[in-house]
């Protein structure tokens, strides 16, 4: 039991927990949780009116969230002393997944080369396989794309099909990534201008040649590292959600921004978590499709669940250089897996829906 002085303090949720319909039973808009709080053993508690009973070596109550921001409020009714946390619900969350690729470039440039030839931008071999993707599965695709590479970068490409990229937007998007491929984690050090800046260099280019209606509030930096001062420049220019990898007590690249241990150990286990300090809201990639055999695409997806970690939201991440048979890593069953990957989603009930339509409970 805990001892006459222990402070109060929330065990679970914790500050800027995200709950959705995976939670609970989600009904109008409310879904109730339990919360559990650490006080002294002589406390009478409760949580926003709600009393308390204790178990073990805590107290627990039965709270309703209703609407997007929640805040919870514990009070010790003998000492007065309080404490208090928000935590989110997102009503239109789980459920739902999308196709995210990084690194992507090579396709725009091609594009470029070909402008006189492309009538259409789905003439590129790349983008034409997307679309082909949309129309059999309704796969919503969301580009995270580089300023430059060799002998290219965003400037250069044509506005010629700004009418096509609009009617287009209602199942492709843009948005930032990187300056450019290497050198590998170029942010991970990188103060607020630096990422300032390329986010502006290329928001400012896809503004010009493809409109406001394929650019919208995600976005993933490119290996998912970033200073605190480098994420709040992204929420600045508009990216209020940001998607890494949270790997912790693996081997596997952290892509975890600026987030320390137990904070990534929280999101890799809740797929989303909001940090409050920053107004950044954190999602976790569910898969990285080309660091799989196609065989092991299904089984990957199917763990999750069976270790009790089942996605709220699917997001399934892909990189494009390995499309291209003159990558030096190129898969030839690239197009295999993303549709092994989307076809699952479809079996295991996702239904395809941006991920900035579901963190908004607009």
């Amino acid at each position: 039991m805990h001892s006459p002085n222990t402070p109060l303090t929330f065990l679970s949720p914790i500050e800027g927990d995200v709950f959705h319909a995976f939670d609970g039973d989600l009904s109008d808009g409310k879904l109730k949780i339990t919360v559990k709080v650490t006080a002294s053993e002589d406390a009478e508690l409760a949580v926003n009116s709600v009393p308390a009973r204790r178990v073990d070596d805590y107290f627990e109550a039965q709270v309703l969230l209703e609407g997007y921001e929640n805040r919870l409020e514990a009070v010790d009714l003998m000492s007065g002393e309080k404490t208090a946390i928000r935590v989110f619900l997102l009503n239109d969350f789980a459920g739902h997944y999308r196709l995210s690729i990084d690194d992507n470039i090579w396709f725009l440039r091609d594009i470029q080369q070909n402008k006189d030839r492309y009538a259409s931008l789905f003439e590129n071999p790349y983008l034409g396989f997307l679309k082909q993707v949309n129309a059999e599965y309704g796969t919503k695709i969301h580009l995270n794309l580089f300023y430059q590479t060799d002998g290219f970068n965003l400037s250069d490409f044509t506005d010629q099909y700004k009418n096509e990229w609009e009617a287009n937007a209602d199942w492709l998007r843009l948005s930032f990534h990187a300056l450019q491929e290497f050198p590998d984690m170029p942010y991970v050090n990188a103060g607020y201008d630096e990422v300032k800046r390329d986010c502006d260099l290329i928001m400012n280019e896809i503004r010009r040649f493809a409109g406001e209606e394929v650019m919208h509030s995600v976005t993933t930096i490119h290996w998912g590292e970033a200073t605190a001062e480098g994420s709040r420049a992204m929420r600045d220019a508009g990216y209020a959600t940001q998607v890494g990898y949270f790997n912790v007590d693996d081997n596997l690249p952290s892509a975890s921004y600026y987030l320390t241990v137990p904070q990534r150990r929280h999101l890799k286990s809740r797929f989303v978590w909001r940090d409050t300090a920053q107004d950044i809201t954190f999602v976790r990639a569910s898969i990285v499709i080309d660091t799989k055999k196609l065989e092991d695409i299904k089984p990957h997806l199917d763990s999750h669940e069976k270790n009790g970690r089942k996605p709220p939201y699917l997001d399934l991440l892909v990189h494009e250089q390995y499309f291209y048979p003159f990558y030096f890593n190129y898969q030839p069953d690239f197009r295999d897996k993303i549709c092994a990957a989307v076809q699952w989603a479809g079996e295991n009930g996702y239904t395809p829906q941006f991920l900035s339509e579901s963190v908004s409970n607009a």
